[in-house]
């Protein structure tokens, strides 16, 4: 069963280029090595670009714990944690209601 998944987090303003460059390293890492990843999007807030939001959708738990795992899923945490302003990331799950997506 699919794990719809979305990650709000807020960095430091003098980051957020640090923490861009690594989101794009990242998710280029995610779609040529993560086929259980079915979607992973990052996006960043207009009005307050030191947010960001992930989205995730994982195949089923075995690609959700292949990705929490993964070697540049700790590359990714080491740029950004000591840059957050937040507590931490805030994961939360999701059930999927509807959809246009083929």
């Amino acid at each position: 069963m699919p794990i719809y998944q979305i990650a709000h987090y807020q960095v430091k303003a003098g980051a957020v280029e640090k923490v861009k460059k690594a989101i794009e390293e990242f998710v280029a890492y995610v779609k040529a090595n993560e086929p259980g990843t079915q979607m992973y999007v990052a996006w960043q807030l207009k009005k307050d670009p030191t947010r960001f939001a992930h989205l995730f959708i994982f195949k089923d738990e075995a690609a959700h714990k292949a990705h929490g795992k993964s070697i540049a899923v700790k590359k990714f945490e080491a740029v950004y944690s000591p840059e957050l302003v937040s507590k931490g990331v805030d994961f939360v799950d999701y059930a999927q209601v509807a959809t246009n997506a083929g």
